[in-house]
């Protein structure tokens, strides 16, 4: 059973026996015909009850037997009114008798019901899912919790900030995740305990927005635990460092770390930047919430990659036939990894770097290959924010992909790409430190190093 229906269940005790107390009130006034009434009243509670744990817990429960106890008893009591006499009714004795049953029933609700958690995950991007997995793997293993993965839709923005396109990618997720379509769950009836999210910016991102009823502001109040885990990882900041700190001040003031109760990140060393940020921007009178509130105990995406192998993962055909040599032996699969900073700030000289990146790899293609894997949002930033340039580099991805020499990874699963990949090559990002926990050679690509024809 829920915590709040037990609660529930105990409030409605609770009137019962304050409606004891006004039964006696009645037979000591000689009041017979209302104390009658109120009995009956207790009795349709007490069914009420009854109906409610049996739903829960099953038919035979012992509270159930309690209740129907309880029935009984008021039954016998109603029978003894309207039978005898007014003063031949003793209200001491009478009320002893259903408050004796009425204190077993209490303590079989608070020790024979067992208490169920729900937890909910709000997912948006199939590719983010991997922020939430290990968690929710946990919670549902657990068998005290009823875990619900639920993916949001999303939408692109326009240039002037209104909604466009919306996406779902429901899916898209892994073959062992049952999806709930979130429009079958109601938040307001069933107010889960937990609700984790990984999209924490609300209104505030200009490129996208999850459906509005889902933003941290909104979702608060319908959970006594809001919990936001961050989609990305950072490179590692040292406290101290002022100016580092500030690089990743950006990733702290949004509307999910504010909202939410509890906030989890990748380290200690992130935490402690968190609760500076914070405390910095709201006041160092309210460190101590900012302290109770983050967690420095790691991102599920680590343990994604901690836990993933080559032969768990299935590979498409079409990568095996890219990857094989002609004796059956695999080539060195380096991973492509392009971010959005790197393709805004830099922009043609970007497109001019990756086409030189594509040449040099096509050159070396039965000894080595490409699997290009660029950042999950650059379509919906770029062509929101640079039309023309997002023109000019989805020229490049359709070339590439007609080509067919190297692999393009526009999938969810980032895990199956870190898996089967000997090196990462591309801009600075969040897939690097990934990358780095699973024990893979990293090179970061310089811009300016184009190779000239």
């Amino acid at each position: 059973m829920r915590r709040q229906h037990r609660e529930q269940i105990l409030e409605m005790l609770c009137a019962l026996s304050e409606a004891h107390d006004e039964i006696k009130s009645y037979l000591d006034n000689k009041t017979v015909q209302l104390a009658d009434d109120l009995l009956i009243q207790c009795q349709e509670a007490a069914i009420n009850i009854g109906n409610l744990i049996e739903t829960s817990e099953g038919e035979g429960f012992v509270t159930v037997s309690l209740l129907e106890q309880y029935c009984e008893t008021v039954f016998a009591i109603h029978e003894e009114i309207i039978s005898t006499t007014v003063g031949a009714i003793y209200p001491d004795k009478t009320i002893n008798q259903l408050n004796d049953v009425l204190i077993k029933i209490e303590n079989s609700v608070k020790n024979d019901i067992h208490i169920r958690k729900e937890v909910v995950f709000l997912p948006y991007k199939a590719s983010m899912w991997d922020s939430l997995e290990s968690v929710w793997r946990a919670v549902d293993a657990d068998p005290d919790c009823d875990a619900y993965v639920i993916p949001i839709p999303y939408y692109d923005r326009n240039p002037d900030g209104s909604l466009r396109e919306k996406h779902y990618e429901g899916k898209e997720y892994p073959k062992d995740v049952p999806v709930i379509w979130y429009g079958d769950y109601n938040f307001e009836e069933r107010r889960p305990d937990e609700i984790y999210i990984h999209n924490p910016y609300d209104a505030s991102n200009i490129i996208t927005s999850v459906e509005p009823y889902f933003y941290s502001s909104n979702l608060k109040q319908y959970t006594d635990k809001l919990v936001y885990i961050p989609y990305f990882v950072l490179t590692e900041v040292d406290p101290n460092d002022q100016s580092a700190v500030e690089t990743v001040a950006h990733f702290v003031m949004v509307p999910g770390v504010i909202n939410a109760d509890k906030v989890i990140v990748q380290s200690e060393n992130m935490r402690q930047v968190y609760i500076d940020v914070l405390s910095k921007e709201a006041g160092e009178h309210t460190r101590k919430i900012w302290e109770d509130k983050i967690f420095g105990t790691g991102s599920p995406k680590f343990d994604k990659v901690a836990n993933i192998k080559k032969e768990d993962v299935e590979i498409p055909e079409e990568w095996l036939t890219i990857i094989r040599k002609p004796d059956g032996t695999w080539k060195k699969v380096i991973m492509y990894n392009n971010s959005v900073g790197a393709l805004l700030e830099h922009s043609d000289k970007m497109l001019d770097k990756m086409k030189n990146v594509f040449r040099a790899f096509k050159e070396n293609k039965d000894k080595v290959v490409l699997l290009w894997r660029p950042h999950p949002l650059i379509k919906a930033t770029v062509a929101s924010m640079r039309p023309r340039l997002w023109i000019e580099y989805d020229k490049l991805v359709k070339k590439y992909i007609e080509d067919g020499w190297g692999i393009y990874d526009d999938t969810a699963d980032l895990g199956r790409a870190i898996a089967i990949s000997d090196a990462y090559y591309g801009d600075q990002s969040s897939v690097v430190q990934l990358c780095q926990k699973a024990g893979m050679p990293v090179m970061i690509q310089r811009v300016e190093e184009v190779r000239n024809e």
